[in-house]
């Protein structure tokens, strides 16, 4: 492969992912790492990403050319990264064999495919491009992809037939996403079109889990879908306001913080 055709390649992942692994792009790519580093460098030299110990993340594009509430799906993926790794390697810990687990839509959750063991049996049901595409030749995972309308924003698969599909099934895990967490006003996301599926993720699951870096607490955003009581488990980083902490644990949820 031409350096050429390993930039596109690479920068489509970075857009489709918000981080990319040197170690797996040398092995994606057959090439040494030491080429994958130099790819990556003129990635940089040209603001499309920012290194990091080991791989690389999307550039952060500044907030004042998106719009408040214009999210995007490559944007938020190079927000608070490490943060995001830490909630999931915790997540996944409560993952045992054979269970049916949902990934929420979302830069944090998409990163609990990184720390799942490709030998656990697991049955995963994904609404989303970006976890399809991360876990479709896993031989030990069941998978059931809902489709649906495609919102490119997000990478997220919805339709009222979908929502009836959820209902129907039950799921031993769910990994939910926010984009807002307030006292008073609840869980919010960032579009109207995600309520629906969340709900039925949550009315669906014996165990729902929220996984949020701190910085979305205090926040709200258009679309509320939930409030923190209705969650059993919430998994954020060690920045979380005390006031937050004290507030979760008094609605008698568990809290992790990472």
């Amino acid at each position: 492969m031409k350096k050429s055709e390993r930039l596109n390649y690479i920068t489509n992942i970075l857009s489709l992912q918000g981080m990319v692994r040197i170690r797996d792009l040398s092995q994606k790519l057959r090439v040494s790492e030491m080429t994958i580093r130099r790819d990556l460098d003129s990635l940089v030299q040209v603001n499309i990403a920012d290194l990091i110990p080991g791989g690389a993340i999307l550039k952060k594009i500044p907030s004042s050319d998106l719009g408040e509430e214009n999210y995007l799906f490559s944007a938020a993926g190079s927000k608070m990264i490490q943060e995001k790794i830490k909630i999931c390697r915790k997540a996944i810990s409560l993952v045992e064999i054979n269970d049916t687990i949902t990934i929420d839509t979302g830069t944090t959750t998409e990163q609990l495919l990184q720390f799942i063991p490709s030998r656990l049996p697991l049955t995963i049901i994904c609404f989303t491009l970006n976890i399809l595409l991360k876990i479709h030749e896993k031989e030990n995972w069941e998978i059931i992809f809902t489709g649906g309308r495609f919102h490119r924003n997000t990478l997220m698969f919805e339709s009222p037939e979908v929502v009836e599909l959820i209902k129907k099934m039950r799921i031993n895990k769910a990994f939910i996403s926010a984009a807002g967490i307030d006292e008073k006003l609840g869980v919010t996301c960032a579009n109207h079109y995600e309520v629906e599926t969340k709900r039925a993720v949550m009315q669906s699951s014996d165990t729902k889990i929220l996984l949020s870096d701190s910085s979305k607490f205090g926040k709200v955003k258009i679309a509320y879908f939930a409030d923190l009581k209705d969650f059993d488990l919430v998994i954020t980083d060690t920045g979380l306001d005390p006031y937050y902490q004290d507030m979760i644990k008094d609605l008698g949820l568990k809290l992790f913080l990472v």
